[in-house]
């Protein structure tokens, strides 16, 4: 059941709520189209330099030059990453750190949902190597570079599919037993409890930088293509119905938990209407499952041996007095 905090108050959050951005930047992944096209499209209109971190460079370029004509002081950055490549992912996360010693901001946007039965270059069922391994290893590679910013954030798109989700540690990547829909219920719940074992990990050692997670309720756009086709038909019906009525909308879940200096670390944000489909963005609590901190510890420790990439956070701010 979609639980919502009290006391927030009954006015709308907008984009026109988002402050100014001069002075900030923020990789955004799968930026090319969808909530991460209108996440940087904001962001760059406010003043902010935007790398647009995609697995198609081309549509990359082609998105940053439409951001960039309608907001011609826009400052935008195409860059090529495939999150179903380790190789891709630090070739990327060099090229960020080379061009860019700080950054404010980095949102894991991009996604795949409920595609066939596929694998990543390195072996990873690819629902699971995109959404949240890919994400996990760009994250600890960049994580300096956020950490030398006061007030950064790693923002981490997830869904409300992660309530119908479990981590299955015995057969992670689906070897057995494959079910679209069980695969991406798991990769969109790992989303939280990374989420939710970073901002620990953070809080641990003083951090000033924050981790927040985000869904952006009921929205068409490519995501859905994987869908087998009466699915997808069911999918777009229920999307008119209840869902948000445009990507705009759906991406200020995102914006919000990226620059609403509100938000806190661990929170995560959705929107506030009916089920969760539709609305503009409220602070929410996951799934019970999401909480537990046992299994986040432990696909924390698994993403590491997966990935190769191990977190080097500072000491405690105890022992660093």
């Amino acid at each position: 059941m979609l639980q919502r905090n009290a006391g927030q108050g009954s006015r709308r959050w907008t984009s026109a709520d988002v402050p100014d951005q001069q002075g900030r930047t923020a990789v955004i992944t799968g930026a090319n189209a969808g909530i991460g096209l209108e996440t940087a499209k904001v962001l760059a209109a406010r003043g902010a330099t935007v790398v647009l971190a995609c697995r198609d460079l081309g549509k990359a370029t082609d998105a940053a030059a439409r951001i960039a004509a309608a907001a011609p002081r826009a400052r935008v950055e195409p860059l090529h990453l495939d999150l179903a490549s380790l190789a891709s992912v630090r070739r990327a996360a060099g090229q960020l750190r080379a061009s860019h010693p700080r950054l404010d901001l980095l949102v894991n946007n991009a996604g795949v949902m409920m595609t066939p039965y596929l694998r990543t270059e390195d072996g990873f069922e690819l629902q699971l190597g995109v959404n949240h391994l890919g994400h996990f290893a760009l994250t600890g590679l960049l994580l300096d570079r956020l950490l030398a910013v006061p007030g950064s954030r790693i923002v981490t798109v997830s869904s409300s599919g992660h309530r119908q989700g479990r981590i299955d540690f015995d057969d992670l990547h689906s070897q057995r037993r494959y079910r679209r829909t069980a695969a991406y219920g798991q990769a969109k719940l790992a989303n939280l409890l990374f989420t939710y074992e970073l901002q620990r990990r953070l809080a641990v050692v003083g951090a000033d930088t924050i981790a927040a997670a985000v869904h952006p309720g009921g929205v068409t756009t490519g995501l859905q293509r994987h869908l087998p086709l009466r699915m997808r038909v069911v999918s777009d019906l229920l999307m008119v119905a209840i869902g948000q009525p445009s990507a705009a909308l759906g991406a200020l879940a995102t914006l919000r938990a990226a620059t609403d200096p509100a938000v806190r670390g661990g929170q995560y944000y959705g929107p506030g209407g009916r089920l969760g489909f539709r609305g503009h963005p409220v602070l929410l609590r996951s799934s019970a499952r999401s909480y537990d901190a046992d299994v986040q510890r432990r696909l924390w420790e698994r993403s590491e041996q997966l990935t190769g990439v191990t977190y080097r956070l500072p000491a405690p701010t105890a022992q660093r007095a």
